[in-house]
């Protein structure tokens, strides 16, 4: 038999995929297997934030993942890694076989926009998946950085709160400004009404904190995963006519130390190119533990993908 993996499609539209030199198996996960999956991602919950925070805010089978978690399974039936498969591709796996399976999966989805992860496993995904000399559209370097108990308290500011949704004109084109400048594509001008929902069910979940002042947004950031063992942060903004005023090094260390009291560790990842957000994580004293890759995909729209030019992290 092919060393290959061998990919079926099945009636129903889910894909299976079957290593089979290798006695490795890739099917769409049910949402009976949540508490199975949670407790595989929490042996390295540093590593596998993004996975989780999917988990715990829509589950494991919902429309707002946006894609289908998949599980690889050895011949005995044990879990071997873990993936979500559609717009974004994140994945855990145990060793390099499993990142192939992974990869032959994901190479049956047309609507693949990001794929994040540890940087050695991207590269290895992307042997894997890329075919005819095929390059991202745009691919970068994340640090993942991390703060543990404890941390000073820096000039409260008693107006940072959590966001009601009469603050959505002000979040959405602050987190449309992060997009833009993290992906190149201003996501107001390809989905403004569905990035506008996501943004307000982010905001109806709790999950979102902001700093306003006289009706303006000078400080935002995103809960997007919240754990006993970490709590990951994102979406985090200043307002551009408020630098360099320690808003940001002021909100940011109430913020940490705010969620320090109920998870082991805070952790953001943050692009290698953007000095300013380094040194201000630096400053409230977030310590670098691993490198990641972002690579944005080329999708179905050939005039999207022409406003960006290729950048390969030096």
């Amino acid at each position: 038999m092919s060393q290959s993996a061998i990919l079926k499609t099945s009636p129903r539209g889910k894909v299976k995929s079957r290593a089979a030199s290798r006695g490795l198996t890739v099917t769409a996960l049910p949402e009976q297997s949540k508490a199975e999956v949670l407790e595989f991602l929490d042996q390295r919950p540093a590593h596998t934030f993004g996975l989780s925070c999917f988990i715990h805010s829509n589950g494991l089978v919902s429309p707002h993942n946006r894609g289908a978690f998949h599980a690889c399974r050895d011949l005995e039936g044990n879990l071997v890694g873990v993936a979500l498969i559609g717009r974004f591709i994140l994945f855990e796996a145990h060793n390099d076989d499993v990142i192939r399976a992974f990869a032959q999966t994901a190479r049956q989805y047309a609507d693949g926009y990001m794929l994040l992860g540890e940087q050695e496993k991207v590269q290895t995904f992307w042997r894997y998946y890329a075919k005819n000399k095929m390059r991202p559209r745009l691919h970068s370097r994340q640090l993942l950085l991390e703060h543990r108990w404890p941390i000073e308290l820096h000039e409260p500011i008693p107006a940072l709160r959590t966001a009601a949704l009469s603050d959505l004109s002000l979040v959405v084109p602050a987190h449309a400004e992060l997009a833009l400048a993290e992906s190149g594509i201003n996501p107001l001008q390809i989905d403004a009404e569905g990035f506008r929902q996501r943004c307000a069910r982010r905001i109806e979940q709790g999950r979102t904190v902001v700093f306003t002042e006289n009706d303006r947004l000078i400080f935002k950031a995103e809960i997007v995963g919240d754990t006993p063992s970490t709590i990951y942060l994102e979406g985090v903004w200043v307002n551009p006519l408020e630098r360099g005023k320690r808003y940001g090094f002021r909100c940011m260390s109430q913020l940490t130390r705010t969620l320090l009291r109920r998870t082991a560790s805070v952790s953001v990842l943050v692009n290698e190119r953007f000095e300013a957000a380094r040194a201000l994580y630096s400053r409230v004293g977030y310590r670098f533990t691993s490198c990641y890759d972002t690579m944005f995909l080329h999708r179905a729209t050939p005039a999207m993908a022409d406003k960006v030019k290729v950048v390969e992290p030096t």
